[in-house]
């Protein structure tokens, strides 16, 4: 549709929208789009402003070549917990339910590899080896420390965990509080029902912090905050959309009754009691849309370069306050998928360095079109670091040391492209928000500010939500603020009758 023929369309509107029923939705990511699908179903007229050129926010799947079966990788969002119901619900209704599928992830394949002080060791060999590094790292290597072997095991796991997925400040947190009180309460606990594996030297990291909650009062405010997110991405019980995470927000757009108008960059809002003005730059062109309402589902990083008025005090404090964590993701294309060759089917490694962990999806596709790595998965200090390198040499960093672990990606032309995503440099935000550090009560004011409307005005995304960096979140925002919406309208006309 072109640029003329969508303004046309939101012309066609301005009768419908005369009746106070108007609705202009900011941002296409999960939050946006969940929130004009129910809008509309509610029976609004919604138009969405999408300043990309692609609907999805921080959902993007990558394909390397055309048709369906180019490689994908998943830059963005790539893992949905099980119990997130309501992303399962609208994955059932876009009929993508058929696609869902297990989700391999760290530890979940015995022959991925874990980095350890004496060189990269296959999952299912590195118990020992993990072990004899804690020992020695907290200096428990002599006689007569007290601690039993599933008790070092326990912390020996929950490092090496830790040290794959934690920014480099949490990662030190562990130290700290194994030496302090943690080892101690975990030592006071049966660790019988939580170990598994032939010679009992695995824990159960998942069922034993479920079953005793009680022992993260031994972790320190940020990486208890962290622990949720440890424990959800290295759950056994992970899904994922096969052709493509993608798949969800586009089908989302589908389903609406009007195109999303994407290029169109919001820069600038004006909250008024009786309606606000979108600013809008589309290309060369400056736009002024009037809105009856308007759902701000925009990440705070970029809200912060808008012109805002009519915020009080309290709403732009929260919008300049609340944390993000850049993520920088690195993928390449290979000519085939070799990790096969040494057993590998899927999972991911950790290994270490300036690039953390290296994912290895599922082939799927052509196999005359090659295979996709996800190379390198940052987050925090490292992904922005990562992130500031230009591209090439990015891309090279990442080829030379994964090279020490898989020397088969220097065989001549097995890797045929790189890409990669740094979420903490997009204009569009500057990764996912996050709460670490936080007490309960301090996250659910911080949440109750962030969604909290001004007027007219309100507001959606994961950072409005209880699962923040979550598909999740950013749906339960949504559905919040439509009956956020729904009610203030109501209200409204009841009190004009």
């Amino acid at each position: 549709m072109s640029e003329a023929s969508r303004d046309r369309s939101a012309c066609a509107c301005e009768p419908f929208a005369a009746e106070g029923r108007h609705v202009t939705v900011i941002g296409a990511g999960m939050a946006g789009l969940v929130a004009a699908y129910e809008l509309e179903r509610l029976g609004y007229c919604v138009e969405v402003l999408e300043g990309e050129a692609r609907v999805g926010g921080r959902i993007r799947t990558h394909r390397f070549g055309l048709g369906p079966g180019a490689p994908a990788v998943e830059l963005g969002a790539m893992r949905i917990p099980t119990r997130h119901r309501l992303t399962r619900e609208y994955i059932r209704r876009m009929r993508l339910g058929g696609s869902l599928c297990p989700f391999m992830t760290l530890l979940s394949d015995e022959n991925t590899l874990l980095h350890t002080d004496r060189g990269f060791i296959r999952v299912r060999d590195a118990s020992r080896p993990l072990r004899e590094d804690f020992r020695y790292a907290l200096d428990l290597h002599r006689p007569g420390h007290g601690y039993s072997d599933a008790t070092i095991a326990f912390g020996a796991w929950l490092t090496a965990v830790v040290d794959a997925i934690a920014p480099p400040d949490l990662r030190e947190a562990l130290r700290g509080d194994l030496r302090r009180e943690l080892l101690d309460l975990v030592a006071r606990t049966d660790l019988t029902p939580y170990l598994y594996s032939a010679a009992g030297d695995r824990v159960d990291l998942h069922a034993l912090f479920s079953a005793h909650p009680g022992i993260r009062a031994g972790c320190s405010g940020r990486l208890n905050g962290f622990l949720d997110d440890i424990l959800a991405e290295t759950s056994p019980a992970l899904l994922r959309l096969r052709g493509g995470m993608d798949q969800l927000p586009r089908r989302l757009a589908g389903h609406l009754r009007r195109t999303v108008f994407r290029g169109h960059r919001v820069v600038g809002i004006d909250v008024g009691r009786d309606g606000l003005r979108i600013h809008i730059r589309a290309g060369t062109r400056r736009i002024v849309r009037r809105a009856d309402f308007a759902l701000c589902t925009t990440p705070f990083p970029a809200l912060r370069r808008m012109r805002l008025t009519g915020l009080d005090d309290d709403k732009l404090a929260v919008i300049h306050e609340v944390d993000y964590c850049p993520a920088t993701k690195v993928a390449f294309h290979c000519r085939e998928p070799f990790w096969q060759e040494d057993g590998i089917h899927g999972g991911a490694s950790f290994t270490a360095g300036r690039i953390r962990q290296t994912y290895y999806p599922p082939v799927e596709g052509d196999p005359e079109q090659g295979a996709a790595l996800l190379a390198s998965y940052t987050i925090g200090e490292e992904a922005a670091w990562l992130g500031r390198l230009p591209p090439r040499r990015r891309h090279r960093l990442v080829l030379e040391e994964l090279s020490a672990v898989h020397p088969e990606l220097l065989r001549p032309g097995m890797v045929l492209e790189a890409v990669s995503a740094v979420w903490g440099d997009s204009p569009w935000s500057a990764g996912c928000a996050t709460r670490w550090g936080k007490s309960t009560e301090q996250c659910e004011r911080e949440r109750a500010s962030a969604a909290r409307p001004v007027n007219r005005l309100f507001f959606a995304g994961e950072h409005c939500s209880t699962a923040p960096a979550w598909v999740e979140g950013a749906i339960e925002s949504a559905l919040r603020a439509v009956e956020e919406v729904r009610c203030y309208d109501v209200g409204r006309k009841t009190a004009a009758t």
